[in-house]
């Protein structure tokens, strides 16, 4: 029996590195990868059916999902998640220097409103410090490169929310430079701040790394951005799901392998100096499993995720982990080995 032929689509991370070099493969399946430098290209794809599976921003899956005839499911398989805290950028001159300070103010956010860091940021904002989206004015954009309004999946803003698109040719650190807006949530840090021309940006949360180390000890939770979507009549197929979870989860397994060993040789592999210290601090922090696959290592995460969406109005009703992810599938695995068991 011939394998069927599938179209996947993920960003090359070094965890996904070892699908695309062959060292892993998908049992049951002919594959074919598809990448793009712009991880949102790889979400358009898959929103207009290209791509069989795919890496799927969470909040573009959902709103995929909240249709009638929703077309996908989701694999428990996270290839992007970051913590969000040093996503807020303000300017020096609008007298934010709390996360309260934001009431009233003008916010750009990039690429859509309710995209996945502005999710997570906007629902900490609200369970956290007690500021809420209808609080502020929102405009939405590029960060350095102007983008236009994504018009291939849905933009539900619930009422009460004051929500516009950038004037075209409009970048948002630029408005944020000049004061046009108050604040920048973002998954790009704007190059200003990078390359340190700017005297007018900085991070709500200068000291960053220490709030989000934080969040984690007190929440357990390390927010995922992307989730792996499949079509539904594929994910009907029988092993099929299971043997794409598998694939993920050995390819991401084999680059923390590398860590830990590497550990040993003080990380002469890495082009970063001190490494070692960060590697060991991070691994006593979030464990041997420093980023886990599977439904029950993140059920809290996602479902907070699903909660914080339905909350801005993003979803028609409250989810949980149980609609959204391909059901009579055991996706747990072995810290040590990242096998089934």
């Amino acid at each position: 029996m011939t394998d069927p032929k599938l179209d996947l689509g993920v960003y090359r991370y070094e965890h996904t590195e070892p699908l695309f070099d062959g060292r892993v493969t998908i049992a049951g399946a002919d594959v074919t990868l598809h990448t793009s430098p712009l991880i949102s290209d790889v979400f358009r794809r898959m929103a207009e059916r290209e791509l069989d599976i795919a890496e799927f921003g969470l909040t573009y899956f959902l709103r995929a999902f909240d249709l009638d005839d929703s077309p996908f499911l989701a694999l428990p398989i996270f290839p992007n998640r970051n913590f969000r805290h040093s996503s807020l950028f303000v300017n020096l001159d609008s007298g934010i220097e709390k996360p309260e300070d934001l009431v009233g103010k003008t916010v750009g956010e990039f690429a859509l409103w309710g995209s996945d860091p502005g999710v997570w940021m906007k629902g900490v904002l609200a369970e956290e410090y007690g500021v809420t989206p209808d609080q502020m004015r929102w405009v939405i954009g590029g960060t350095d490169h102007a983008i236009p309004a994504f018009g291939w999946i849905p933009q539900p803003v619930p009422e009460g929310v004051d929500v516009r698109h950038a004037e075209e040719g409009r970048t948002l650190a630029a408005m944020l430079e000049v004061g046009e807006i108050d604040a920048l949530l973002s998954v790009d840090v704007p190059a200003a701040l990078l390359d340190g021309s700017t005297k007018k940006i900085r991070r709500l949360f200068v000291d960053y790394e220490a709030v989000e180390r934080d969040y984690y000890r007190r929440t357990g939770i390390h927010p995922m951005m992307h989730v792996v979507a499949i079509r539904r009549q594929l994910a009907e197929q029988p092993g099929l799901a299971q043997s794409v979870y598998r694939a993920f989860d050995e390819a991401k397994t084999i680059v923390q392998e590398h860590y830990r060993v590497d550990a040993a040789k003080q990380h002469m592999s890495v082009i970063t100096p001190w490494f070692s210290e960060l590697f060991a601090e991070n691994r006593a922090l979030l464990g041997e499993d420093w980023w886990p696959y599977g439904l029950d290592a993140n059920r809290k995460a996602v479902d907070t995720f699903l909660r914080y969406h339905h909350e801005q109005g993003l979803s028609k009703r409250l989810l949980t982990s149980e609609d959204i992810f391909v059901p009579g599938v055991e996706w747990a695995t072995s810290p040590e080995s990242g096998a089934i068991e």
